[in-house]
């Protein structure tokens, strides 16, 4: 049987797009069903500037929350992270950065077939290292940590050779609907819309297998 396909919008900022990866994951190993991933750019602040936002601040801020309200919030990611496999390290000084860079490189992988490799990297560099990944120089290093070519990625960034394409990627998401993320759309069918869980998309997956 053919791998399912599975589109996930998605923003490397975006905590719960990690924690419905790896959920998706999981359901893979308990269904034996295999799936082939395609990322998609999403930008939960497209306006964010480059000097970034205390995390804090933000989300209190876009989601009228308490402070105790936004600390209780990563608590709870850090706990279902945890749960997943997946290292949150939420503090203080934890920023919302702009990630229009990080999309660019992203796509640029996608061309050298490392574009899941970089998706991965990327959510470990912000939410477990706690880097900012508007940061060229950042960018740069996790570029290089997956063996990809450091000078190119250079070239993409300066040259904004990608800028049109994720713009336009972007676009065509949100004119179907996708107002947020992780947003996953199964053999091109089905749309399943936040974490949905490990046993929703056990069942999802093995619904699916069987129709076909």
């Amino acid at each position: 049987m053919s791998p399912i396909k599975v589109d996930i919008v998605s923003d490397v900022v975006c905590p719960w797009c990690i924690v419905g990866l790896r959920q998706l994951q999981i359901a893979v190993e308990a269904s034996g069903v295999d799936i082939d991933v395609h990322w998609h750019p999403f930008e939960l602040n497209p306006k964010m500037p480059d000097v970034g936002q205390n995390l804090r601040e933000h989300i209190c801020e876009k989601y009228g929350t308490t402070v105790e309200q936004s600390i209780e919030a990563r608590q709870r990611l850090t706990a279902v992270g945890k749960e997943v496999g997946f290292n949150f390290q939420f503090g203080d000084q934890s920023r919302m950065v702009n990630t229009f860079k990080a999309h660019q490189l992203l796509h640029w992988a996608n061309v050298k077939g490392q574009e899941n490799a970089l998706k991965l990297a990327l959510f470990s560099a912000y939410f477990t290292e706690q880097l900012d990944i508007n940061d060229s120089g950042v960018l740069i290093s996790i570029v290089e940590s997956i063996g990809l070519d450091a000078e190119e990625a250079k070239s993409v960034l300066a040259d904004g050779l990608y800028q049109d394409n994720v713009r336009s990627e972007q676009q065509m998401w949100t004119s179907r609907g996708i107002t947020g993320v992780p947003a996953m759309v199964f053999n091109d069918e089905y749309l399943v819309t936040g974490a949905q869980g490990v046993e929703n998309y056990t069942q999802m997956l093995n619904k699916i297998a069987s129709d076909d």
